[in-house]
């Protein structure tokens, strides 16, 4: 049974994120679904790295290597649907996902992607496909012209 989108939680729309659209640079991502899957990622991830880092403090081999080899297997494995999830997300609001490379710009690059991520996507159809809110919403298409009879 599909769940609708309004009732996903954290879990659904990461399991969206990474085994329904794993390498799926096409289309676009809701702010909810890249948020909880970053959200998401945070919240394993932190863990692991503190576990290393105890590890280290209290010198003990084995607690460093299960934290780093945790850490770094699910940072490698969720690489490629992050990226997606930031492609996607871009596209929600018209970018293209080449536009993530503008966070190279030291500083000012990181906070303009930012402030896209946090941006509302467009309401209607744009380049990248339909609004992934209301996806049997109207379309409206101005440049259309029709032929009166």
């Amino acid at each position: 049974m599909q769940k609708e989108e309004s009732n996903y939680n954290m879990i659904d729309w990461w399991k969206k994120a990474v085994f329904k659209n794993y390498a799926n640079f096409q289309g676009r991502a809701r702010r909810a679904e890249y948020w909880y899957f970053t959200l998401f990622n945070m919240l394993v991830i932190i863990p692991f790295y503190f576990i290393a880092i105890m590890g280290i403090l209290k010198e003990s081999s084995g607690l460093t290597t299960l934290g780093t080899t945790i850490y770094v297997l699910f940072a490698l494995g969720t690489i490629v649907p992050g990226l997606a999830a930031c492609v996607r997300r871009l596209h929600d609001i018209n970018k293209s996902g080449w536009n993530y490379f503008i966070c190279l710009i030291p500083l000012v690059g990181g906070i303009i992607l930012l402030v896209w991520f946090f941006t509302d996507g467009n309401r209607f159809t744009n380049n990248y496909g339909e609004d992934p809110k209301n996806p049997a919403g109207p379309e409206f298409d101005f440049e259309q012209t029709t032929i009166a009879g």
